[in-house]
């Protein structure tokens, strides 16, 4: 269980988040949403400890996460962001990252379960293709998928989703949702999501804004409460 209590966070100045508190359990996920600037990214980065927190606490298994030493946290963490971290090197390759020692059949596995089988067939050297300097080779929803592969060849207990399918179109995005749930299933889960279907089922929904909690429950309790989750689930849907 990942646990967030009474977080402040400053940056220039300005609260970023005020007193959030919340608990994800294991089994569960819990979707973050809210416009931008709302804090949604910035609690994703402080519970992976990318960024130090100024006040308040988060716990990991009942562990303060500020006395755990950082490369011994990550490895509970299966993390894809929208910003994708690809290496010179080849789509097998950029995978195994996740799993130093896995055989190239668990590679094709979690390949195949993120959809990338569609866009590496096409290459000359398949999962062999050297992708160039953070995949300028590739596109977004191609890099994307990738780093999906990765967080589930690594397989860790807690996993933080932030725009995961940002970079993908409807089509690609409901592809990739079998790779996804296969991620999620039985994990802590923590995702961020503009696109509200994303989140359907989530177990739990946050929503923040100007860095508070405004509204907690689950998508039906608040769909039917209609608040703010109710209109940006209301404007999502007119625009599609």
């Amino acid at each position: 269980m990942l646990e967030v209590k009474d977080v402040n966070q400053f940056y220039g100045g300005s609260h970023i988040l005020r007193d959030v508190s919340f608990r994800a359990k294991q089994g569960e996920i819990t979707a973050l949403v809210g416009s931008s600037g709302s804090g949604k990214s910035t609690v994703t980065k402080l519970a992976a400890r990318f960024w130090d927190i100024q006040s308040g606490s988060i716990m990991l298994g009942g562990q303060d996460i500020s006395l755990i030493d950082p490369e011994i946290l990550l490895k509970n963490y299966s993390i894809v962001f929208q910003d994708v971290v690809l290496f010179n090197a080849s789509i097998i390759d950029n995978i195994r990252i996740g799993k130093r020692d896995a055989t190239d059949e668990e590679i094709m596995r979690v390949a195949s379960l993120a959809q990338c089988d569609e866009f590496v067939k096409k290459m000359s050297q398949g999962y062999n293709t050297i992708i160039g300097e953070n995949g300028e080779t590739l596109s977004g929803g191609e890099r994307q998928r990738i780093s999906i592969a990765r967080a589930l060849l690594k397989d860790a207990p807690i996993v933080l989703l932030d725009e995961a399918t940002a970079s993908l179109d409807v089509e690609n995005e409901t592809n990739i949702q079998a790779g996804i749930s296969e991620l999620v299933r039985n994990k802590t889960v923590l995702i961020i999501a503009h696109r509200m279907r994303t989140i359907a089922n989530a177990d739990k929904v946050i929503v923040l804004e100007d860095g508070n909690i405004a509204e907690f429950g689950s998508p039906k309790e608040l769909r039917d409460s209609h608040g703010i989750f109710a209109k940006m689930v209301e404007m999502q849907a007119v625009k599609e």
